[in-house]
């Protein structure tokens, strides 16, 4: 997009997602078998860390829930991962005994771990491997089984169930349910696949709806068996069983429009033992219902174009471009901060351009022939195609209109914030999922319309639109942290908060000795989910999708 002197209309042009390498999710779960016993007065309460080795060093990514007293777990919760097949993804699977509330590992007995890539996971399907001690001693006789089913099934399932009647278990209560969802594993056994919240004393529950991969539930296949499990929960892990009964996904759809589906809870034992047996209650399945989870790969692959724009700080706080010491001086390597910049994140983007061609804006600088500041200018000097071709004419134009312009200022964000958001809103009154606007911003980091630029994403965060922020130099970027709202949520000078966070800053002077990818995958980190979150918002699938 440019700005066309003279009151001219803005340029835009489609940036089309093309093929890209496809990322596929993984769901991996985790039981382990003949755990350490580290609690004196009964068994361990284990829990699963999973971590991900990233440049050298292992980050947390994920836990399971806590087995109470029990040295055999088997984990509901699972870990959903995306599987680059052109990456060595290395993993960490560490098990804990719980002692505490708190949330610093070092506070909680180790019990074990095993490491590996995920790949090797895959290419298996499930492995069961001894665990490891902190000294690669065996961790007694215990073993941890991994499991790995790719989701490429994008559909999820919602119930919502109810219990009446249930059993009263607890001697001076009544009783505290809780149901485990069970499907047929390989082995032919039953695979814990889900499990609700307890809900305390009562014989009459209604669990919160929860939401779950329906290939986690029953790999996809509508009429394949499975089991509910109701159980009395006690704080000592011993929980008490009230009884069980069988389904199917096609069996529970019938439920809805107010129509419940409603299953005998039967305990087999209480069934054999007495000829009066009825039932422990009844389970009820309140509603049912199967929707796709869109990822951006299928908005990508349903033909949803970015529109993406560069925008490049030229303010006198970046210093004379031929002064050693400037922002912009470009060294004998033929490079500078904003270049790598361009650079590192251009190459990345330009393989989600069908014909590589971008349109590169300019702001904060005076501009020939009259020397008015202008804020959204073609950095090519040609409004009426302010288009670069690939990352290569971005830098060539960056580096020919420098000796041509004045660095001035002030930086105001705002209009090319503005300008961006002007075309992401005409693309709303289509209202189909076939259009994204991206901005990207390089700067020194000072800011001197703030109010007006917080008002500014305040507003763009209302449509499909996101702001990549690199900040260049050694500049405070204290006001660039402060519009990137992962921590709490923008507001505007009138208070208005932000639909979503469309934001991401990554100052580049943390990246200047790492590998060029590293800064593209900061950079770029946030967009695939800020994409998928707009449309689901706004309820718009994507193109030619199929009904789940």
């Amino acid at each position: 997009m440019a700005y066309i002197p003279g009151g001219g209309a803005p340029v835009a042009g489609p940036t089309l997602m093309g093929s890209q390498y496809c990322v596929c999710k993984v769901e991996l779960s985790v039981s382990g078998q003949n755990l350490l016993d580290r609690d004196v007065t009964s068994k361990s309460d284990p829990f699963c860390v999973l971590f991900i080795e990233n440049n050298g060093r292992w980050m947390e990514y994920d836990r399971t829930e806590t087995a109470i007293n029990n040295l055999n777990p088997a984990f509901s919760k699972k870990f959903v991962l995306d599987y680059h097949f052109e990456e060595v993804q290395k993993l960490k699977f560490a098990l804990f005994d719980q002692d505490k509330s708190s949330a610093q590992l070092d506070e909680h007995d180790f019990l074990g771990q095993f490491s590996c890539s995920l790949g090797t996971i895959v290419s298996s399907k499930k492995i069961t491997r001894p665990l490891l001690l902190m000294n690669d001693k065996p961790a007694g006789k215990g073993l941890i089984t991994i499991a790995a089913q790719e989701l490429s099934d994008n559909r999820v399932i919602t119930l919502s169930l109810a219990g009446r009647k249930l059993d009263k278990k607890d001697l001076f209560g009544k009783s505290d349910p809780f149901l485990e969802f069970y499907k047929p594993g390989v082995d032919g056994k039953w695979m814990l696949v889900h499990r609700t919240e307890v809900i305390k004393y009562t014989l009459d529950p209604v669990w919160k709806p929860f939401t779950v991969p329906l290939v986690s539930l029953c790999d996809g296949d509508l009429a394949k068996p499975i089991q509910v499990a109701c159980y009395d929960y006690d704080n000592d892990g011993g929980h008490d069983f009230i009884g069980e009964c069988q389904t199917s996904v096609s069996q529970m759809c019938e439920a809805g429009d107010g129509v419940p589906l409603e299953m005998e809870c039967i305990n087999p034992k209480k069934q054999r033992r007495k000829k009066s047996y009825k039932n422990s209650g009844i389970i009820i399945v309140r509603s049912c219902k199967i929707q796709r989870d869109y990822s951006f790969l299928d908005y990508i692959l349903g033909g949803c174009q970015l529109m993406f724009t560069v925008g490049i700080d030229f303010t006198a706080s970046n210093g004379n471009p031929l002064d050693p010491s400037s922002l912009h001086y470009i060294n004998p390597m033929g490079t500078n901060e904003y270049l790598s910049a361009i650079w590192a994140v251009g190459q990345i983007i330009q393989d989600y351009d069908s014909d590589k061609m971008f349109p590169a804006l300019g702001f904060g600088a005076q501009l020939p022939p009259d020397w008015k500041v202008s804020h959204e200018f073609a950095i090519n000097f040609n409004p009426t195609n302010p288009f670069c071709s690939g990352v290569d004419g971005i830098a060539q134009a960056y580096s020919a209109c420098l000796p041509h312009i004045r660095f001035y200022g002030p930086t105001n964000f705002s209009p090319i914030v503005n300008h961006v958001a002007r075309f992401a809103a005409q693309a709303t009154q289509q209202r189909t999922a076939t259009q994204y606007f991206i901005l990207l911003i390089i700067t020194d980091g000072v800011i001197s319309d703030m109010e007006e630029t917080r008002h500014a994403v305040v507003q763009a965060s209302k449509l499909p639109m996101s702001i990549i922020i690199v900040g260049v130099g050694n500049a405070d970027f204290a006001a660039m942290e402060f519009l990137d709202g992962d921590s709490r949520r923008l507001r505007s000078h009138t208070g208005e908060e932000a639909a979503r966070d469309i934001v991401q800053f990554v100052p580049f002077r943390e990246f200047r000795n790492a590998a060029k990818e590293t800064l593209a995958k900061a950079v770029l980190a946030e967009l695939p989910q800020q994409v998928v979150q707009y449309f689901k918002h706004k309820n718009l699938p994507p193109t030619n999708s199929e009904p789940a």
